[in-house]
């Protein structure tokens, strides 16, 4: 019988990736016409596409792995996280996105120039580069490690075919394709996450029982003396999120917003899914720890990972058939939401931060046809890499996935970021400041790693041993501070040695700021392609509904059956509004 039943699954997931072949396929003809299409679909993206693609770019697989894993045994804290990218992009529409979309730019690091000099662009291209595809590399392993534990099938080749199939889309439709995959793969989300949730809290009695019967203190989690660490911790999230999200780099997402209006729409969109998904997720995860007490031991071949299959336990044990499928579905889609715009933004950067200024120096002019096929190609080339990277970051078992992606993000990317949003406010700073500036947040970060350690903190102040999740969270607390106070410190006092007569740069520093305060308006020629948007994420939409609907066929009880109906119609009703608005002249869709 079980072996049926996963039959049921596989066609789930199949027909998941044919949908996701065929959105490369609509949209392969609007990301050949130039670079600027190909790289962020030439800026005439609405609203709740790049709303879609900003929630899915932070969303991830690691999600419903990692951070899954981490609500399972510690209970609420796990969402201080999400409640801290839900602070950052309320941040996003109140001030960064719209001035984002402003620097009128095609690639984040032609922005990184503009305000900081070639140099530095150069510098930042290739540590974000690298950076990236290490990132990139920690989302595809999330998946690796769940879709092993569902079909027992060898994480390498999971990781293997995933990679490739993500590539097909991103060099094939680049941006449009992209982008108008995250938005079907947040629909995926929304689908599974409510529907589990949903079933969650009727097994366990509603929302009141789950608290009131959690193994541990369900606000502050188990081997926790010192609630006081919760409270710093969630202070350094808001920090640390607000660096990682809302930043130079990171505003390739909010770059294809056709305007200012529409990028602040976006970052709006963007936290009201983030806020309402940072409870909905981890509502299975509670559950489960008091259903299914022994699930982190159902998998003893993940390792320490055991705990980031609980979405698995959970959707076995309480959902109807098909679900698993729908589960893996909605990870396949998180981690190529992020490895595809990983992919995009990467070719941007070398093509035009990289590869376009040697070529220049040298006397030469290339076509952007040619510059076109060079970034499919480089796509490829990175597609590969990240590929390379999952399965490298496979054999790290003795490391949860959540404390992976903490530590990396903390140490490394933190640092490399700070310069990118406090250089929007801190105007006057010398050309050696943002990478002088990287240096010492590294050297920071292996500072509190190897040396000030929470143990030394705790003999410095007088206290007894943190337990395992204490230290964790201290190391957290002491090297966030460190970059908040320390690195950004140095960086905003390095204004005190600019000297305005040696600025090379200053022409270009001051068109930046100039254009960061100035509104994009959306030409005439933009309802054209916004009816194409429409219409085209219409269709594909409602065949992902129809595909939902016949998932009511699978043999399960009337309730189950009920739950794909029920969310097929709402799937259907999604496209078909957007198939009516693309015939509507006038629309504020």
């Amino acid at each position: 019988m079980e072996s049926k039943s996963m039959i049921y699954e596989y066609l789930v997931i199949a027909a998941y990736f044919l949908l996701i072949i065929g959105i490369g396929f609509t949209f392969r003809n609007m990301a050949k016409k130039s670079t600027s299409d190909y790289f962020r679909g030439g800026g005439r993206m609405l609203w709740w596409m790049v709303g879609s693609t900003a929630f899915m770019m932070q969303f991830s697989a690691w999600t419903f792995t990692g951070a899954a894993g981490k609500a399972f045994t510690d209970g609420f804290a796990v969402c201080l996280v999400f409640f801290a990218n839900t602070f950052s992009y309320f941040c996003g529409w109140a001030y960064f996105a719209k001035r984002f979309r402003q620097t009128r730019v095609d690639t984040p690091t032609e922005a990184i120039r503009g305000r900081f000099g070639p140099e530095n662009e150069l510098f930042f291209s290739i540590a974000l580069i690298i950076f990236t595809l290490l990132n990139a590399g920690i989302w595809l392993n999330a998946l690796g490690v769940f879709a092993s534990a569902v079909f027992s099938a060898d994480i390498s080749i999971t990781i293997i075919v995933t990679g490739l199939i993500v590539l097909f889309v991103s060099v094939l439709s680049g941006a449009w394709g992209v982008v108008a995959s995250d938005f079907m793969q947040t629909l995926v989300v929304a689908v599974i996450s409510i529907a589990c949730a949903l079933v969650a809290l009727i097994k366990v009695g509603g929302p009141v029982e789950l608290v009131n019967n959690f193994p541990s203190d369900f606000i502050i989690g188990p081997n926790m003396n010192y609630g006081l660490l919760l409270v710093g911790t969630f202070v350094f999230f808001l920090a640390k999120q607000l660096v990682t999200i809302m930043n130079l780099h990171d505003s390739f997402r909010f770059l294809n917003a056709k305007d200012s209006i529409n990028a602040r729409k976006a970052a709006l969109l963007a936290m009201g899914l983030m806020g309402v998904g940072s409870i909905i997720w981890f509502i299975p995860p509670w559950a489960s720890a008091i259903l299914y007490p022994d699930a982190a031991s159902a998998y003893p071949e993940l390792g320490n990972k055991a705990a980031d299959a609980i979405y698995l336990v959970f959707t076995r044990n309480a959902m109807p058939v098909g679900t698993v499928g729908l589960l893996l579905a909605g990870l396949f889609a998180a981690s190529m939401s992020s490895m595809d715009s990983a992919l995009n933004k990467n070719a941007g950067i070398i093509v035009r931060s990289i590869y376009q200024p040697f070529m220049v120096k040298r006397g030469k002019q290339i076509d952007d046809k040619k510059l076109l096929r060079l970034s499919m190609l480089i796509s490829f080339v990175s597609g590969i890499l990240v590929i390379a990277m999952a399965l490298f970051f496979r054999s790290l078992k003795e490391l949860s996935l959540f404390d992976l992606m903490m530590s990396l993000s903390a140490m490394i990317q933190v640092p490399l970021l700070i310069p990118l949003i406090v250089g929007l406010f801190i105007k006057k700073t010398p050309r050696w400041a943002p990478w002088a500036t990287v240096f010492l947040g590294l050297f920071l970060s292996w500072f509190m790693k190897e040396v000030f350690t929470p143990q030394v903190f705790a003999d410095w102040i007088g206290i007894d041993a943190f337990t395992a999740r204490e230290s964790a969270d201290m190391s957290l607390i002491l090297t966030l501070g460190a970059h908040v106070f320390i690195t950004t410190g140095f960086f905003c006092a390095t204004s005190l040695f600019y000297n305005e007569s040696k600025d090379k740069n200053k022409v270009e520093t001051d068109r930046f700021f100039e254009n960061l305060e100035t509104p994009v308006i959306a030409d005439d020629q933009q309802d054209e392609f916004d009816r194409q948007q429409r219409n085209k994420l219409g269709t594909m939409v409602i065949c992902m509904g129809l595909g939902i609907l016949l998932m009511a066929l699978i043999p399960n009880p009337l309730w189950g059956k009920m739950i794909f109906v029920l969310c097929a119609l709402v799937i259907s009703g999604i496209g078909f509004l957007l198939k009516r608005s693309a015939r509507s002249k006038t629309s504020s869709l």
